[in-house]
């Protein structure tokens, strides 16, 4: 009996001495990166990320100040009554610019129903395109969507001429092959990208979505204005044109795995196989454990969390223009403009505040939950209040500019908060599982549009009726974020790993222990 004991001490000595080695081999692979010049296969995906989610935003938002210029806003209003809770006219109008009528005669609801029809094909794709990912690569799927999107934009002119069913019928389209960009990107992550990475790294990669904001909505102001090219589809042409170069650099510098990289340096895949652990085989990979996902609460905080911050920023991004246009009286080229600064400080405050969320960890000073859950409150708290005091800024301008740039850049927090909390939960099923919140908060897409439709009048909007509509973002956005405080968790799930993974990591140890002869 004494033989087992000593086996048994023996192994112990080997797996603390293979722990002891795999950090000192950690250290050194890291300070070797840190002192090569050639520049890092991950960096290179991330640098590629950003330009592709910049691209799919600014393809997503040029419709949202594109519609303005689309409209044809002859149609007699009701006189200005100064009874009515309406902002003058009277203000730093930019009046040097011609203002010229839109083609199309669309009512409020139908507006609504454009704008919110991109995400109708956006929620089908996020759970398919998580799991093909995770299955086959996320190279191809992520690489695709963006295609798919760039060449239904560039449909986009010709179906809103031909007929409103078929504009609305491509926008579904488009936003089908968006909807697979983000679980693909998460299902990368999760094998490209060590734990102490992520943050800083998504930070990096996602807010692609803001600069890309930033970007399109100044541009397509200034091309709703030009005479050539008639316009606002510019707007589409432009950047559905970048998308389709993109895909072809996409193709050529990207590859699903670090091991199936054929320029990437041997230390790199030592470090990132030595942070994450051994790549599981596509071929390999289990089914998905639907019944544990339904009853898995951190998922469900997760889901939460995202859809109350997505109902908050899709009223923002796909409202804003025409609060601007309608209440506040913007011409087109500065309301695209002042549009672009809330997702300009979201970009730079999210990169901040995740090197900073990075580095309470890495010192020790923040559990991970804890710093997960302090950011994602952060993300959630400083978007409502501002949006609350937009409603009571009225028609003081600068003051509705200010609160909405401040508060927005703490939405950059969310990088930080809940967007890499599926990896922690399940790494291999990281995909999938984004696909499911992201389907879901999504679905704010187009309720968020739908509701506010119905809220806002046709003919006579009022800031009375615009305050409302910032009341029930900003509630929805803190009463998700309780629920995320309640019942987030990073520990991973006990079915994240497959039963075989189990079975094939005890059976030599218990030969070991428990030898027959």
């Amino acid at each position: 009996m004494a033989q087992p004991v000593e086996e048994s001490t023996m192994l112990n000595d080997d797996i603390e001495n293979d722990v002891t080695s795999s950090h000192r081999n950690l250290v050194v692979n890291e300070r070797v990166e840190e002192t090569t010049g050639w520049i890092k296969c991950r960096t290179v995906l991330g640098i590629m990320g950003f330009l592709g989610f910049a691209n799919v935003y600014a393809m997503r938002v040029n419709l949202s100040v594109a519609i303005v210029a689309m409209i044809n806003s002859t149609v007699p209003l009701p006189s200005n009554d100064s009874t009515l809770d309406v902002c003058p006219t009277s203000g730093p109008t930019n009046t040097s610019i011609p203002t010229k009528q839109g083609d199309f005669n669309w009512t409020a609801e139908q507006q609504s129903i454009i704008l919110g029809s991109f995400f109708y094909g956006y929620v089908l794709t996020q759970i398919p395109g998580g799991r093909i990912a995770e299955i086959y690569g996320g190279k191809l799927v992520y690489g695709v969507g963006v295609l798919l999107t760039a060449l239904f934009t560039l449909l986009s002119p010709v179906a809103a001429y031909i007929d409103f069913k078929l504009f609305i019928a491509v926008r579904v389209l488009e936003g089908l092959g968006e909807g697979v960009t983000y679980p693909a990107m998460h299902a990368m992550l999760a094998r490209w990208i060590p734990p102490l990475e992520r943050s800083k790294f998504a930070a990096y990669v996602y807010a692609g979505s803001n600069i890309g904001t930033v970007i399109s909505l100044p541009i397509s102001g200034w091309l709703c204005t030009l005479d050539f090219g008639g316009g606002w589809p510019l707007c589409f042409y432009l950047f559905g044109g970048l998308g389709v170069i993109w895909f072809v650099a996409w193709i050529f510098l990207i590859y699903d795995t670090p091991q199936r990289h054929p320029r990437i340096c041997p230390k790199e895949i030592e470090f990132i196989t030595q942070s994450i652990g051994p790549q599981q085989d596509e071929e390999s990979t289990p089914s998905i454990p639907w019944c544990k996902f339904l009853t898995c609460l951190p998922l469900w905080a997760i889901l939460i969390a995202q859809c109350g911050q997505s109902w908050l920023f899709y009223t923002q991004l796909t409202e804003l223009p025409t609060y601007m246009n309608n209440i506040l009286h913007f011409d087109i080229v500065s309301n695209a403009r002042l549009s672009a600064l809330p997702y300009l400080t979201a970009w730079v405050a999210g990169i901040l505040i995740s090197i900073f969320a990075d580095w309470l960890l890495a010192k020790g000073v923040i559990s991970r939950l804890n710093s997960m859950k302090l950011w994602n409150t952060v993300a959630a708290f400083m978007p409502a209040f501002g949006l609350l005091g937009i409603a009571w800024a009225g028609c003081d301008r600068i003051a509705v500019m200010v609160l909405l740039s401040v508060t927005s850049a703490f939405g950059g927090a969310a990088y930080a908060g809940n967007q890499m909390n599926h990896i922690d939960l399940s790494p291999q099923f990281a995909g999938t599982m984004y696909g499911i919140t992201n389907a879901a908060s999504n679905i704010c897409g187009f309720m968020a549009p739908y509701v506010i439709g119905l809220i806002i009048s046709d003919t006579q909007q009022t800031l009375g009726q615009w305050r409302e509509v910032f009341y029930l973002a900003a509630a929805i956005d803190l009463g998700a974020n309780l629920f995320y405080l309640f019942f987030a968790s990073t520990e991973e799930q006990d079915w994240s790993r497959p039963e075989i993974d189990d079975m094939t990591i005890s059976a030599p140890v218990e030969s070991l222990l428990f030898p027959e002869s």
